[in-house]
């Protein structure tokens, strides 16, 4: 893994002086912002590769400096750091779009390993990394009604109009799209596609509402992501 650009967003020096060391250490090169106006200036002036975003900030906590770089199209990774285990904070950070939630005190290994792993599965022509049998090539392009998704180049075009997905977000897509007509559970799912590290079956709910909100003409009555009662979802063409 080449070095990479990453923000730390800490307002504890100790532990984000830590960090960037640490991160250095790996081969990285780090920032730090100690506030949420701060880290929104940064990664507003900045072309950050990831950023790694405590939630408990002075200014703006981390779930609202998450929201404003999603709604600004911001779509950086971000791997949230909480001290909280609260299942609702998970929840809240995951639909807002972040790519990974690792709950304080955590394992340097652990986290260093998490960076990792969200840097590979968010690089330009990266496949999904939980399913290592389909990997992305020129030509393995899917669509459905007026949808086309582009794995290589990690794009989704619906009407002709780019719509952009999150990390996870897309790659749960993909994983439907190679997958149709198959019931997968909401256990299976996140094991297959996140590798469990993505929350819990909440999670996977709140990911298919979002899929269905931006590719379905119907969010309501969709044609395409199904809810299997009592067994979990499909995928139909």
């Amino acid at each position: 893994m080449n070095g990479r650009e990453i923000l730390v967003v800490e307002d504890d020096e100790a532990i984000a002086t830590g960090l960037s060391l640490n991160l250095k250490l790996a081969g990285h090169r780090a920032t730090i912002a100690r506030d949420g106006e701060e880290a929104l200036s940064e990664v507003a002036a900045h072309d950050f590769d990831l950023v790694l975003l405590d939630i408990n900030l002075p200014r703006k906590n981390g779930l609202e400096v998450l929201q404003a770089m999603r709604d600004s199209d911001n779509l950086v990774p971000v791997i949230v750091l909480s001290a909280r285990e609260g299942e609702f904070d998970k929840v809240a950070a995951l639909r807002l779009g972040a790519d990974d939630y690792v709950t304080k005190p955590f394992a340097l290994a652990e986290l260093l390993a998490r960076i990792d792993a969200v840097l590979r599965r968010s690089g330009v022509g990266a496949a999904s990394g939980s399913d290592p049998g389909l990997p992305a090539v020129a030509g393995d392009v899917h669509a459905f009604d007026t949808v086309v998704i582009d794995p290589v180049q990690r794009t989704v075009v619906r009407d002709d109009q780019a719509i952009k997905l999150t990390h996870l977000e897309f790659e749960l897509l993909l994983f439907f799209v190679r997958h149709p007509s198959q019931v997968f559970s909401r256990a299976r799912l996140l094991n297959l596609v996140w590798g469990q590290s993505a929350g819990s079956a909440r999670t996977v709910d709140n990911f298919v509402g979002q899929l269905r909100k931006r590719l379905e003409e119907d969010p309501e009555s969709p044609r395409h992501f199904i809810t299997v009662r009592g067994s979990g979802y499909r995928f139909d063409p």
